[in-house]
This record gives C-alpha cells, structure tokens and sequence, in this order.
C-alpha cells in the first residue's frame, strides 16, 4: 500500500493516511464512515486508497449532479447508499436584493469568518442574484443561529429541496500549448491574456491555487491532471502532457473554463 505515494505529492501524504484509516474503520467495523466536502482531487485520492477491494467502497455526493465538491462515503461493498445517507442539505440565502448586493466571494469569506471548516460545506450556487450554499447536515442548526449577515448585508437561511438547486452544467474548450517547461509560473504565462511576469505577480500574491490549495512558489512543478486557478481571470486544467518539441519544450492540453 505504501506504493501508493509515488503517485502524489509528499504534501498529499497526510490525506492519504487519513483516508486509509477510514478505509481501515469500515473494513474493521463493517458500518459506513462520512467524510467532510472533499475536492476532486481528494476524492481522486481516495478512489486510489480504496482501490479494487472486494470488501470496501466508496460513493460521493455533492447535492447536484455537478456538484465540484462532494461528501465521501466509505461502505461495506454490500451497501447501497442512497442520497439522505450522505447528510447533504440545500440552504437559500434570502437577503434585501433591492437595496443590497451580495457575491460567491462574500458568502464564502462570511462562512469562513463563522471559524468553519471548509469541509463543512460544499458549493455555493447562484443564478442572477440567487444564491445558494450546500452544506452538511449537522451543520443546519448552527447556521441558522449564526449566518446572519453577508459581510454587512443582513441574510437568513431558507431550505430547499436538493432538486430546487440553482446551477449550471460548466463548459470547457481544450487548448494545445507549447511551454519550456512544467513551472506552474510558465504554464500561466502561456493564456493569451498574461505574461510570465504578470503570472509571476499573482502567484507571489497568493491569487493561484493548484488543485484548489494556494500556492505561492513560482518555480512550482505542475502535472498532468492538476486542476490551477487565478484569481479573477479562471480556471484550467493540464489534461494532458503529449510529449517534447525537437526543441525541447512540452506539448500540453489545457481544458479551459469558458
């Protein structure tokens, strides 16, 4: 099992024991363990740890049928689970629209600023000037309690039905580049719209996270799969690395949100 870090990055290896206790409780206990939202690429992770066991498996849940962050659950292979054992709920943030404006950004910084953990909660939707917070179910009380403003607009919770979510299915082109090399620096570089410098900047200022964690070293080595966004510009993702130039320089496919 120990071969298995070789696939991801020593900053990975503290998620990847923590998965493979929970893989271990299930196995020992024989009754299904939950986890917080998790990222794709945790759950990419997990799927790893969890492999092709006969005895254990794992399902996720988000909410919605593009939910980007979802709930785990490790399970005996005999179970089946179904959408209320992943503890997912819906809640609209109802707020003054005629005098006020709220954002993606305000909710999340105003959720953070409650001291919760990111795992507690997964996508926050919107439609026009809807919005919407998915979020684990133990966690409903508390929120109603404590989320009442949106930075200094005030806001109360309202449940809805996981079918009444507001979201949108997201669209991404492909783009081949050439880069000198895999720094997450030059990779930035490559948009249309940006210099190596200007990507520079935005990483030293802690504006681009790789795999939805900030990273702040230019010289930061991306690879293939790694999902990389920038603050205020988008997202893309190094769907694939097709090899060198006889220049020596590397051919990449970038999936880029439209």
């Amino acid at each position: 099992m120990n071969d298995i870090y070789q696939h991801f990055r020593p900053e990975e290896k503290e998620f990847i024991d923590k998965a493979m206790k929970w893989k271990q409780q299930v196995a020992d206990m024989y009754a299904p363990k939950l986890t917080g939202f998790l990222n794709p690429r945790e759950r990419q992770m997990i799927r790893s740890v969890v492999g092709s066991m006969e005895d254990v498996r794992v399902s996720f849940f988000g909410g919605h049928s593009s939910a980007e962050r979802k709930r785990g659950l490790f399970h005996p292979s005999y179970f089946e689970p179904e959408e209320t054992d992943f503890g997912v709920e819906l809640l609209e943030v109802d707020y003054p629209q005629k005098f006020s404006m709220i954002s993606h950004p305000h909710i999340l910084g105003s959720l953070m600023g409650l001291g919760l953990n990111r795992e507690k909660f997964g996508d926050i939707l919107s439609e026009q000037d809807r919005f919407q917070v998915i979020v684990a179910k133990e966690l409903t009380s508390y929120l109603h309690a404590h989320f009442d403003h949106v930075g200094k607009v005030p806001v109360k919770l309202i449940e809805k039905t996981l079918s009444e979510a507001v979201y949108s299915i997201e669209e991404w082109h492909e783009q081949t580049v050439t880069v000198s090399s895999m720094r997450l620096d030059v990779i930035i570089g490559s948009l249309s719209s940006m210099s190596r410098q200007k990507a520079q900047q935005l990483i030293k200022s802690g504006a681009v996270k790789v795999n939805w964690k900030a990273v702040d070293q230019t010289s930061f080595e991306c690879a293939q799969g790694d999902m990389l966004s920038v603050r205020g510009i988008g997202r893309m993702k190094i769907l694939s690395i097709d090899g060198q130039t006889k220049k020596e320089k590397w051919r990449i496919t970038l999936g880029i949100l439209k």
